[in-house]
């Protein structure tokens, strides 16, 4: 494929590449997608993926691009094919906090009385807010990025320079790829792991403000499965399932809600949040073309994968 056939060739197949690529497609660009792995490998598989702008930088822009994808997620929730739904919930504190800054924006946002917590909870807000089925929604990205006449390579590359030259545009949606590729040393793994269990009937989600402890208490239902989490820890490379970490998740989220001690074990996924200080959205030459960057979205990549991609769209168009 030479240059004259591509308008564009991002790199990567996580929610961000596939996002991205589609807002590319879509606006009436030749678009094709390399990825070192497909999505059901991707980081963004293993996501629990419900939107809230955590822990990510610069505020300013991410205000922007959090509200941007809230937008698109309300809409795509009322496609039961997109695997984005609309799932009521509580978020809550062992000692007193104040809420995020961005509960106004959901639906619902209130602040819980206390009789409303789980035992041993100082502080809580109830709203409802966009989850994915991130396997459902990855295969809705797929197809939707296959009709725009778009394409997925599994390929895998050094460097961004063996890119040059492929296309008009080049952008990097590498996740942790990129660390290499860029190369960029201040981006880093914080690892999570998840446990898929049988749903025992629980139809409202579940997340403890943890701070910036390792150790996460959060559970997605998705119809019959739930989604239980999980870890958050820096530098961690691994991918392969901690059987004992599992079962520190899985007694964590029980403490919360008991149904969940006995529910069968179905999957457990590994992914590697690629983080760095701030979210890395720019532009810059790449021998006689244009590389634009977008990764580095930490453990907000669902959150922020429709802005981001506007904004990119934005530095093409």
């Amino acid at each position: 494929m030479t240059r004259t056939d591509l308008d564009a060739l991002v790199i990567g197949a996580g929610v961000s590449g596939l996002t991205t690529a589609v807002c590319l497609a879509e606006a009436g660009l030749r678009v094709k997608i390399w990825a070192a792995e497909p999505p059901e490998q991707s980081t963004s598989y293993a996501a629990g993926a419900m939107w809230g702008p955590y822990l990510v930088e610069p505020i300013d822009r991410v205000r922007v691009w959090s509200a941007q994808t809230l937008d698109v997620l309300l809409k795509l929730a009322t496609d039961p094919q997109t695997g984005v739904r609309l799932v009521p919930g509580v978020e809550a504190s062992r000692k007193p906090v104040d809420p995020p800054e961005w509960g106004n924006q959901l639906d619902g946002f209130r602040m819980c009385d206390v009789d409303e917590l789980p035992d041993g909870f100082a502080t809580g807000w109830r709203y409802t807010a966009p989850l994915a089925d991130m396997p459902t929604y990855l295969g809705y990205l797929e197809r939707r990025f296959s009709a725009a006449s778009g394409q997925i390579e599994i390929r895998l590359i050094d460097s961004l320079d063996q890119a040059a030259g492929i296309a008009t545009v080049v952008v990097n949606c590498a996740g942790m790829g990129a660390r290499g590729l860029v190369p960029d040393p201040e981006l880093t793994p914080i690892r999570g792991q998840l446990v898929v269990v049988e749903n025992p009937g629980i139809t409202e989600f579940f997340s403890e403000d943890t701070g910036l402890s390792p150790d996460l208490v959060h559970f997605y239902p998705q119809g019959e499965t739930v989604v239980l989490g999980g870890t958050a820890q820096p530098g961690d490379w691994s991918r392969e399932p901690d059987p004992n970490i599992a079962a520190a998740i899985i007694a964590r989220c029980a403490s919360v809600e008991p149904r969940l001690r006995n529910a069968r074990v179905i999957e457990h996924r590994v992914g590697l949040r690629p983080t760095r200080p701030y979210v890395r959205v720019e532009g810059e030459r790449l021998d006689g073309g244009t590389l634009i960057h977008n990764y580095g979205h930490g453990g907000a990549g669902f959150t922020l994968s429709w802005g981001c991609a506007k904004h990119l769209l934005g530095l093409v168009c």
